[in-house]
């Protein structure tokens, strides 16, 4: 599928649906817990529903025939693994949160776990160790440290050092060794995105889980420890309000975006303050965040915590007077596709100046950009991010396998429209 992007101004106000990252969480702490749980206002995308069908698998059983509410039965920490094969699809943190949730299973059993061909090149190495090291048996079918991998043995509990090159290593771990027989001691000797972590801790809070966190170089959870039904519901995600946010800074009339907490977790909120170091008109109100468009200037970001806002930052840096640098951000490089790379490739192609550093970019802004057709590279992000920057180019800008936003946004496009651009799929 092909994506059209227009000139357009945007003007109106928008909800930004469920996060993605609380949605799977939910998910996964339902699905050990016992009792039933209701999930409310979850985020209804590829990823999540890879995330139901996860659990479902391993033994939950997950009810979502109301798209407003997920019932989930849990499984009281008895996870299911009779040599099943789980498909993961595109979801990097289904994957790795489901690892060693399987390995809280019995120690005769397996789970093997595979995904589409972006999937098996996501690294699980360092989480693959860390859960042998305390009693399971990981390995990498193909010996390369990535899906497909089989999950034998069981999680005993013990100590582990492990090298978090991405978050998702650690919160994997946080969210299963509280169920393990016995207590766990985390190293943790390299942790990039720590808000993520702190995602799943808030998490493990609300359901009253004892740890000690030494400000997350060392962690210790004692085991024995079990997970209780809930009903909670899921806030909006910062990740999706992103292009929004940047979009009405380049080209928007007045937006308001309601719904977002910030007094959650979530990295992404951050986004609000690296506009507003540009020069963003951007504020906010009691009923949400409004934004207008008005003259960027360059400015350098540390994005180690934010990774995901890379794509939407670069292009936005394009229209900016002056130098920006991302940077700080290398497991960019390491997501569904190595986005340092395939932003500074497509940026290009729009007649942007950029170049590519080892942990980041350096866009000088400013330079009038023209249309082109480019790659969204079967990734959600930077097809959502180069459909955003045909909203500020006076041309078409036409955008490939842009199927790929169901992956964490399915009405992407929707409610651009609702602002007024003028964005139109076709075959």
């Amino acid at each position: 599928m092909k994506l059209l992007s227009n000139k357009s101004t945007l003007k109106g106000e928008i909800s930004i649906p469920g996060s993605k990252s609380h949605t799977i969480r939910a998910v996964a702490v339902a699905a050990l817990a016992e009792g039933t749980s209701c999930i409310r206002n979850p985020l209804i995308s590829s990823d999540t529903l890879s995330a139901v069908d996860c659990y479902r698998s391993l033994g939950a059983e997950i009810d979502k025939s109301n798209p407003e509410i997920w019932v989930v039965t849990g499984t009281s920490g008895k996870i299911r693994n009779k040599n099943q094969l789980i498909d993961v699809g595109n979801s990097g943190t289904t994957l790795r949160m489901a690892l060693a949730s399987a390995a809280l299973g019995t120690p005769e059993g397996s789970v093997t776990f595979t995904g589409d061909k972006q999937i098996q090149t996501r690294l699980l190495g360092a989480l693959a160790n860390s859960l042998n090291d305390l009693g399971a048996i990981v390995q990498s079918v193909k010996g390369n440290g990535c899906a497909p991998a089989i999950v034998r043995g069981q999680l005993k509990g013990g100590r582990t050092s492990i090298e978090c090159f991405t978050s998702q290593y650690l919160s994997s771990l946080l969210m299963a060794c509280p169920l393990a027989e016995g207590d766990t001691e985390i190293e943790v000797t390299l942790l990039n995105e720590p808000d993520y972590v702190k995602i799943t801790i808030d998490w493990l809070d609300k359901q009253q889980i004892r740890y000690e966190n030494n400000d997350f170089k060392s962690l210790f959870i004692p085991g024995g420890q079990h997970y209780t039904a809930f009903d909670e519901a899921i806030c909006a995600d910062f990740s999706s309000a992103t292009f929004f946010l940047c979009a009405a800074a380049l080209c928007g009339r007045d937006v308001l975006i309601r719904g977002l907490d910030f007094n959650d977790s979530q990295p992404d909120k951050a986004v609000a303050d690296y506009l507003a170091a540009m020069g963003a008109d951007i504020r906010q109100e009691p009923n949400g965040i409004r934004i207008r468009a008005s003259a960027l200037k360059g400015v350098e970001i540390d994005m180690n915590r934010t990774p995901d806002a890379l794509p939407a930052m670069a292009v936005t840096a394009a229209f900016a007077d002056g130098v920006t640098r991302l940077v700080n951000v290398p497991q960019a490089r390491k997501k569904e596709t190595d986005r340092i790379a395939c932003m500074a490739v497509e940026m290009k192609k729009l007649g942007a100046d950029i170049e590519e550093l080892p942990d980041g970019l350096i866009i000088r802004g400013g330079k009038p950009l023209t249309a082109a057709a480019v790659r969204g590279h079967d990734d959600h992000r930077i097809v959502m991010a180069l459909a955003m920057a045909g909203l500020a180019i006076h041309e078409p800008v036409e955008i490939d396998t842009a199927e790929a936003m169901n992956v964490t946004f399915p009405e992407y496009v929707t409610l651009m429209k609702k602002l007024g651009a003028d964005l139109n799929t076709t075959k």
